[in-house]
C-alpha cells in the first residue's frame, strides 16, 4: 500500500524507526506549492552525490549519523541536530550508520 501524504492540520509520525530502520524507505510526508518534507533513509555508506536545490533546506537527525558535506567541510549530525543550507548550496550526504532524517525544502526561493 503507498504511503498517503499528510493533509493540512494533520499529524505526522517522525519519531525514530529503531529496530525497524533497515525495513524502512525514503517518503514524503507532505508537497505543497511552497514546501516539501520528506523522510530520507539511508543505510550505512549509502548516500546522495553531490547536488543542489534551488530552495533552502533544513536535514534534521532522527536517528543514526548522516556526514553532509558542504564546501568540503564535513558535518557528522547525530540524532536531534539539525542543519540549514542555503539556496544552491552544493553539498552531499552519506550515512555513517543506517539512519534516518527529516528533510525539509523551501520550493519557491526568496526572490
Amino acid at each position: 500500500m503507498a504511503l498517503q501524504h499528510v493533509q493540512s492540520g494533520e499529524p505526522a509520525d517522525v519519531r525514530p524507526f529503531g529496530a525497524d530502520l533497515s525495513q524502512q524507505v525514503t517518503h514524503a510526508l507532505f508537497k505543497s506549492t511552497d514546501l516539501e518534507v520528506f523522510r530520507l533513509v539511508l543505510m550505512q555508506g549509502k548516500g546522495m552525490p553531490l547536488h543542489k536545490v534551488a530552495g533552502e533546506i533544513t536535514v534534521q537527525c532522527l536517528e543514526g549519523l548522516i556526514d553532509v558535506t558542504v564546501n568540503g567541510e564535513s558535518h557528522v549530525l547525530q540524532p536531534g541536530q539539525l542543519l540549514f543550507l542555503a539556496g544552491n548550496v552544493v553539498h552531499d550526504v552519506v550515512a555513517k550508520k543506517d539512519s534516518s532524517a527529516l528533510i525539509t525544502i523551501v520550493l519557491k526561493p526568496a526572490a
